[in-house]
């Protein structure tokens, strides 16, 4: 009963770990992937009506509990694509990478499209009644939105971002995917701002007539997943397809996204993925990976599958076979971009970080500059807080129910009988923070950041989530220092 709880909740396979029941005292033993699982599992054994004392004989192989330090990838695997050994979209591994795949092996699907091969792309995916979103130049930023073509990409346009600081500069070459995460996230498509759930209707007779709103299955390409998006993604699946937050609608949309990334080699000044070990290289997840390569050879793409359906699709491109040149030349543009990084978190377990100091002085810092306008967690690709709102016209013979996206820091978020829970903007703000970097992990097993920068860059206010975690951490070497 145990084992069949856990393997339904979490998503782990039997022989990951061995229950066993002995005078009524549970053992768990095994070697699980990450050091958050350990956590999730001892407390849903906990949990099963029955289960006396329970005894932790687990191991792990990854403490994802702190940013993993750059000698660590290596000898825990984090280097390299592993979309291959585990190419499930469902988060149930969420790996990371800093270099290039370099090996061509008996099962390397690594080939390399010109600009017309990206475009080819494009109409092959829209021929196979996909709706391709991708980046473009549009109203000052670079943004998401439904591409009929390659040429609607933005070739030779990039960003300039700082705390609360966004603008579109032009590059001096035609890169095409030269620029940092945007205003928006994939989130914005795969669980959308504002759902209508249901109609009610009144007849003339009186008699109510409920209609569940019906969704047609999104099929969705999305182009230029940045490797901190393709996290984020695999954690909204984790959060939202399984377990006690399940999203049917949210499960359909995922269902029919083909995803193709393309790691990153122009970092901005607000990226932090290698501390969060989300990139800049491609981990598991996608479809296809893609690496822009542009120098005095040319301008093309070193593209791999993920998937059979990417394979599939990269054998309908005009292509040609990967050379040793554009490999090399792909692996140390992402390597460059892993040392140019524009902001680190402490190299510390941040859990335990976060955990240590809830009475901080700093929150009060923070209070002082926040405005609580939830801006961060609008941004955020990972932050998945929905409410639901009932609406009626005049007549009050039509109602409907939508489910929109919901904030932390909205007074009314924790409004309970006699009024909200945390009614200080220093209360919200440490919710947020300490629910992304902590206790996400209790709850889901893995931090609830991917490093990808959007909460400073479209802060008002220019609060930096790094910088303020470098304090907390300042700050508690000092107490543990006068202690």
């Amino acid at each position: 009963m145990i084992a069949d709880i856990v393997v339904g909740t979490m998503w782990l396979t039997p022989a990951t770990f061995d229950v066993r029941v002995r005078d009524g005292v549970v053992t768990l033993r095994g070697q699980l992937e990450r050091r958050g699982e350990v956590s999730v599992l001892l407390r849903l054994t906990e949990q099963v009506d029955g289960v006396a004392p329970v005894v932790d004989e687990l191991t792990y192989r990854v403490d994802d509990s702190r940013p993993p330090r750059p000698a660590e990838r290596t000898l825990l695997g984090l280097a390299g694509d592993r979309s291959a050994a585990a190419p499930d979209r469902t988060g149930e591994t969420m790996g990371s990478a800093t270099t290039t795949h370099d090996v061509a092996g008996p099962k390397d699907t690594a080939c390399v499209l010109d600009r017309a091969g990206l475009d080819a792309l494009v109409q092959v995916l829209r021929a196979r009644g996909r709706t391709v979103v991708g980046p473009t130049r549009r109203d000052g930023a670079i943004v998401l939105a439904e591409l009929e073509s390659a040429a609607e990409l933005p070739y030779g346009w990039g960003v300039e971002l700082e705390g609360g600081h966004y603008r579109v500069i032009r590059r001096g070459d035609e890169a095409a995917f030269a620029h940092s995460a945007g205003p928006q996230s994939w989130k914005n498509f795969l669980l959308p701002q504002r759902v209508r759930q249901w109609t009610a209707d009144r007849g003339p007779d009186g008699e109510l007539t409920v209609r569940p709103e019906r969704h047609e299955p999104a099929s969705y390409a999305f182009l230029g997943v940045r490797p901190c998006d393709l996290r984020a993604i695999a954690i909204q699946d984790r959060v939202l397809t399984g377990g006690r937050h399940k999203d049917d609608a949210y499960q359909a949309r995922r269902d029919g996204a083909f995803l193709i990334a393309v790691e990153c080699a122009e970092p901005g000044a607000t990226c932090f993925c290698v501390s969060m070990g989300t990139g800049p290289a491609a981990g598991p997840g996608y479809d296809i990976a893609m690496t822009e390569v542009l120098d005095g050879a040319g301008h093309r793409f070193l593209a791999r599958a993920g998937t059979p359906e990417g394979a599939e699709v990269l054998a309908g491109l005009p292509r040609r076979a990967a050379d040793s040149v554009t490999r090399t030349a792909a692996r140390e543009a992402v390597e460059a971009a892993a040392g140019r990084m524009g902001r680190t978190m402490p190299e510390v377990d941040l859990r335990a970080l976060l955990a240590g100091t809830l009475d901080a002085e700093r929150w009060n810092d923070v209070a002082s500059r926040c405005l609580t306008c939830g801006n961060c967690t609008m941004a955020c690709p990972t932050c998945f807080c929905t409410t639901t709102e009932d609406v009626t016209d005049l007549t009050g013979d039509h109602a409907e129910r939508w489910s929109r996206w919901e904030s932390c820091y909205d007074l009314d978020f924790s409004h309970l009988q006699g009024g909200p829970v945390r009614a200080s903007g220093r209360s919200r703000y440490r919710q947020w923070l300490t629910h992304k970097l902590g206790t996400w992990y209790d709850q889901f097993g893995s931090s609830g950041c991917v490093g990808c920068g959007r909460c400073i860059v479209w802060c008002p206010v220019a609060i930096d989530i790094t910088e303020e975690a470098h304090a907390l951490h300042q700050e508690a070497l000092g107490k543990d220092g006068s202690s």
